[in-house]
């Protein structure tokens, strides 16, 4: 069986010998769009991260079986083509769930304890120089006795629901799916969700419904010390409608870990937010704990021997 996997750099250059060890292995570091067919000749499994495989390689990859997905979102992947030319599509489930969890509590908790204006205010040696013993520059607030809203209450938003009633978050939830489930917490409307949430954080997958899901009109609902966090996918919250939000004032911060174009270009409108500490911002890595991507190569191999036993 021939394994190939296209943009091996995507897990930080971690053992992939549990990988390597189940068939005929190549792995290439990063792979340009017209390098895809070439690369993936012959080989009957094929993992990807942020490759895209669509109709046109699928045409022209007669062996391929199965894709291996190294992430949680499929959204690179033709699903309908992949159905019609009988190749399995299998993602990775639960890897991040607890990392991405934290890094939305961190990101929540930094921008309500003014993080990032405090530590540059200490090391720049205006502490030092001011003769006071406190600085209250920058009112901070505590995060307890807040509404936490949560827009799509998969698995991270579920974890992130009890994270932030360990903090003593009262916690409702939008879904986005459309499906009927059985919640610990209120389902409300995200209209009514943005109205009534101290913190909105977004965990939903991209797609045609989400895609610019909170814009202009959402975001005027917020109240003007939310927060919102984007932890989930590049395009489902505008960004241009958030800085003109942080610089009117209409919101009280914000922090995104994925963008709608990766690596973000330098004309983003976030990079142009007047107040850069209303703003916190992370290279998607929010998923990229040590421990998180060792259990990534676990879901991968778990995928590919499920593939070759049938199941």
């Amino acid at each position: 069986m021939k394994i190939v996997f296209l943009d091996e750099y995507s897990l930080g250059g971690t053992d992939l010998s549990a990988i390597r060890s189940l068939g005929d292995y190549v792995g290439y570091d990063r792979t340009l769009p017209e390098q895809v067919v070439e690369r993936a000749a012959g080989a009957e499994v094929v993992i990807v991260n942020k490759v895209v495989i669509g109709r046109r390689e699928m045409e022209q990859l007669p062996n391929l079986r199965l894709i291996c997905v190294a992430a949680t979102g499929v959204n690179n992947i033709d699903l309908v083509a992949a159905e019609e030319h009988k190749i399995s599509v299998r993602n990775a489930v639960g890897y991040s769930t607890h990392t991405v969890a934290e890094a939305t509590l961190g990101s929540v908790l930094a921008l309500q304890r003014q993080v990032l204006y405090y530590d540059r205010y200490v090391k720049s040696g205006a502490y030092s120089a001011s003769g006071e013993w406190v600085n209250f520059d920058r009112p901070t607030h505590r995060l307890w006795g807040k509404n936490w809203g949560v827009v799509g209450m998969g698995n991270i938003g579920r974890e992130v629901a009890r994270l932030a009633e360990a903090f003593g978050c009262k916690v409702a939830y939008a879904s986005t799916s459309g499906k009927a489930r059985t919640e610990n917490y209120e389902q409300m409307s995200l209209e009514a969700l943005l109205g009534w949430a101290d913190v909105i954080s977004v965990h939903c997958p991209l797609n045609d419904t989400t895609r610019g899901l909170i814009d202009t009109e959402q975001i005027n609902l917020m109240k003007p010390s939310a927060l919102i966090v984007n932890v989930a996918r590049g395009g489902i919250v505008v960004e241009e409608a958030v800085r003109k939000a942080l610089d009117e004032g209409r919101i009280a911060g914000a922090a995104f870990d994925v963008y709608p174009t990766e690596p973000m270009p330098a004309d983003s409108p976030l990079l142009a937010v007047k107040d850069s500490d209303k703003l916190l911002l992370s290279p998607h890595n929010a998923w990229s704990a040590v421990e998180s991507i060792e259990g990534l190569v676990d879901c991968i191999v778990n995928n590919i021997k499920n593939y070759t036993s049938g199941n």
